[in-house]
């Protein structure tokens, strides 16, 4: 499958001169793999800058020289605790090279006395005589000029040295074929972009600190290259989901209409053009995939109805899959009510569901007497069958597999698919991450909602906290309190949390309940039914409070330890007090001294309440890597591609993909054969081989 041409990139590291099984296996941990184009893609992150080569006379004190001078004598120390010292010199002036720990015998071999030596390392002055100590290179005359460049640093990891590592990548630079130019040369010239091959020997032979900086042309060819592999493989498996065959949808319009005539609020304008979107996909002939991003309480849930009915109208039937049993119950308590006035018949199907309930919900849901069915992973059991599944909600989808979307939606006759998350992504994330969906995007609250008053507080000012929350309590409001992420090296979350739960129950006795993630699920559930029905007024919690948890008297939320979490994490907390129409309060305390990082995150918060805003800060401040709190399974992680820097080149390289494959649907022009050698040497075989399929 693999081009031949790329072959000699994909040999093992082994087949390099010096690459044993022990450096095998450390270059293995080092590079996420043991092929020479694991090395290619490990780029320098310094430089040490050898050139400068004065006599000793002028050599300036604290900066890395390289001289050539005569040995003149070795000077043995008198007790242990004394260096073993060199005397050099050369027509200038003297200088004494300086060994702490000594092997006298490999030292008098490396100088003997008498011989002309090239020596690089960092001087100093000591007693008013010029020293090196510890000189990292010794050499003879000839090996001048390797020893007076530019050395290049790597990101090692330990056994490994940087001299092995920039032996070995020599190497592998020598191994780099003539590759054909997949980018479109009228760009890559206006870019004023070196070649593949000469921005792999430029990036791995910086001459200054500017050629390291990710806006160098190396760095930049390099990143837009694996970012145009990434968003042409998307795009293929996209092509390929708009091909295939799906039905076409476009009910009445009855139902829906009964249901906008009984909602207590018009629908936001967003919402209006984010269904204008869907409903043009379910009319078209092929089956839909499109990703609906909306901020807490931006009125995703009725979306999903309205597609759904649409669907019930065409005599078909629904279902919305939630990762979590609660989440399942709320969507239940939204749609069922609304649908009940309507004659749609609505039921949930969970873990829980079991005999004769479950047995009668199987058989009706097989004679197409249930319209839309609400569940969790239960739904993916072999014995939920439909009589006629069109569309399929999933909800929170990065909690579910792409494998179990697609079972779900085998259970339909090519239904369609709606995928729904709370958690507001950066673009970039999206194209990367999401690149095989179409994306709609609701991004304006219902009107009569309010802002969360957000404040920041030192976490000596608690007691103050104490007494406001106990008034706010007394007026029959309810509260989340949210316990710290707790570092490892300390005690675990749980024992945070259960601490601040029995500090409270002093105070507030048996309002307080306490949630976390070692509970079972269903003692779980019964903390969160009683803090809905009010049994509970103050919820002590860690993290846990799921995604989506719809208690709309809850206004009030106090974040312990706010510097130690994440802005998209903080921002998802903070959802859960947006749920009513009452003013909410939202108070993050921290303990001083702040990072930067930290300081300007809660700054964040406090000044703003757009998700998408703060999403988009959230991954300038913490990097493309660790999105959304946890490395989320599905997002690409990449090599040469930083998401802070490479933003502008992502979005280039994702209509370069759509216009390469409108103008070349089989990538069959001299372009396209280029192209499909970047995708396999950024190993996108799987797109190639579904490609090909």
């Amino acid at each position: 499958m693999r081009p031949e041409i790329l072959y000699p990139l994909f040999a093992d590291a082994a087949s390099l001169k010096g690459v044993g099984e022990r450096a095998r296996t450390l270059l293995g941990n080092l590079l996420g793999g043991t092929k020479i184009v694991n090395l290619l893609w490990h780029l320098p992150s310094g430089l040490v800058d050898r050139r400068y080569s004065p006599k000793l006379a002028e050599a300036e004190a604290g900066r890395i020289c390289t001289v050539t001078a005569r040995v003149v004598e070795h000077i043995q120390p008198r007790t242990n605790k004394q260096p073993w010292r060199v005397e050099v010199e050369d027509d200038t002036d003297q200088m004494e090279l300086i060994f702490f720990k000594a092997y006298p015998d490999s030292i008098k071999k490396a100088l003997p006395v008498g011989s002309t030596r090239v020596l690089s390392g960092k001087t100093e002055r000591f007693n008013g005589r010029l020293q090196m100590p510890h000189p990292d290179y010794i050499g003879k005359p000839e090996d001048w000029p390797q020893i007076a460049a530019v050395e290049t640093v790597y990101p090692l990891t330990a056994g490994l040295s940087n001299k092995m590592l920039g032996k070995f990548m020599q190497q592998a630079l020598t191994k780099v074929p003539p590759l054909p130019e997949w980018q479109d040369t009228a760009f890559a010239a206006q870019q004023n972009w070196p070649s593949f091959a000469e921005a792999l020997r430029q990036a791995h032979h910086p001459q200054c600190s500017k050629d390291l900086a990710s806006d160098s042309a190396a760095r930049q060819r390099l990143a837009y290259d694996e970012l145009l592999a990434n968003q042409l493989a998307l795009a293929i498996v996209r092509q390929r989901i708009k091909k295939q065959a799906g039905r076409s949808m476009e009910g009445n319009g009855c139902l829906r209409r009964q249901i906008l005539q009984n909602l207590p609020f018009d629908l936001t304008s967003a919402q209006q053009t984010v269904l204008g979107e869907i409903y043009a996909d379910q009319k078209a002939p092929f089956r839909m995939l499109r990703l609906l991003q909306g901020d807490v309480g931006s009125g995703k849930t009725i979306v999903a109805l309205m597609a759904m009915l649409n669907a019930v109208e065409c005599g078909a039937q629904a279902a919305i899959m939630a990762p979590t049993e609660i989440l399942a119950k709320q969507h239940l308590e939204t749609i069922a009510p609304m649908c009940e006035k309507i004659g749609v018949r609505v039921e949930l199907l969970t873990g829980k569901t079991k005999g004769k309930t479950r047995t009668e919900i199987l058989t009706a849901l097989q004679k197409g007497k249930i319209q839309i069915l609400i569940g969790t992973h239960a739904l993916f059991q072999e014995d939920v069958k439909f009589k006629d599944l069109a569309f399929v909600v999933v909800d929170e989808q990065h909690r579910f597999g792409v494998h179990q979307r697609l079972s779900l939606s085998e259970k339909g006759n090519q239904a369609d698919i709606l995928v729904m998350t709370a958690t507001p992504i950066p673009r970039t994330l999206v194209l990367t991450a999401y690149g095989d969906m179409e994306y709609s995007k609701l991004d304006q609250a219902p009107a009569g909602r309010k802002p969360v008053d957000t404040r920041v507080l030192p976490a000596d000012k608690l007691s103050e906290v104490t007494a406001a929350l106990k008034r706010k309590l007394e007026s029959g409001c309810r509260a989340y309190w949210v316990c710290p992420l707790v570092e490892e090296s300390e005690k675990s979350d749980l024992a945070a949390a259960e601490e601040r739960f029995a500090t409270l129950q002093k105070i507030f006795g048996a309002d307080v309940g306490l949630v976390h993630g070692k509970m079972k699920e269903k003692d779980k559930d019964a903390v969160m039914e009683r803090f809905k029905n009010g049994d509970i007024k103050l919820l002590v919690a860690t993290t846990v409070i799921e995604v989506g948890v719809n208690v709309p008297e809850a206004t009030l939320m106090i974040i312990e330890h706010a510097e130690r979490f994440g802005l998209a994490q903080l921002h998802q907390l903070r959802g859960r007090i947006k749920r009513g129409f009452e003013a909410s309060t939202c108070i993050l305390t921290y303990v001083p001294p702040l990072s930067a990082t930290a300081r300007e995150r809660l700054n964040i918060m406090r000044q703003s309440e757009d998700g998408f805003m703060i999403a988009e800060k959230d991954l300038e401040l913490r990097g493309g890597g660790e999105i959304l709190g946890t490395k989320q399974s599905g997002f690409a992680e990449f090599r040469l591609a930083d998401m802070s820097m490479h933003k502008n080149l992502l979005s280039i390289a994702n209509q370069d993909a759509k216009l390469i494959l409108e103008r070349d649907p089989n990538l069959q022009s001299p372009r396209g054969q280029a192209l499909r050698t970047l995708l396999y040497l950024f190993e996108k075989d799987d797109t190639i081989r579904t490609y090909r399929s």
